[in-house]
């Protein structure tokens, strides 16, 4: 599922941020899914906290990014409810970076051609 940082509220709302830990591993979030067998629906959500340092720079929530030692225990369903909130404490919010990038980013093509390469995540030269 993609994540898009931005918000009304955040005060660089138009601008994109590349989002990463050191090293560049991935970023795993906290999610939920159901399915609604009277509807025939399958849906899905992100878990948000409210956002913490460096995160809280650049917008005030952020998705539960959980550390790859409690990924097990957050997708095994016989995992106690009561260890939940514990085992979502564990999240990596202090070793996030993030530096913004072009608008381009966000344009799925840019002259009928795909727009997909790896200088869209280059950081912009700021003024």
């Amino acid at each position: 599922m993609p994540w898009r940082l931005g918000c009304h509220f955040a005060p660089y709302r138009s601008d994109p941020w590349h989002i990463f830990q050191p090293g560049h591993a991935p970023l795993s979030f906290a999610g939920l899914w159901a399915y609604n067998s009277n509807l025939d629906v399958t849906s899905c959500t992100i878990i948000t906290e409210p956002s913490a340092a460096p995160l809280n720079q650049i917008h005030d929530r952020q998705p539960l990014m959980l550390k790859p030692a409690y990924y097990d225990a957050w997708l095994d369903p016989k995992t106690p409810a009561g260890d939940l909130k514990d085992i979502l404490s564990h999240d990596i919010d202090g070793q996030l970076q993030f530096y913004r990038v072009g608008r381009q980013v966000n344009a799925a093509a840019i002259n009928k051609q795909p727009n997909d390469h790896a200088g869209l995540i280059d950081p912009i030269k700021l003024l």
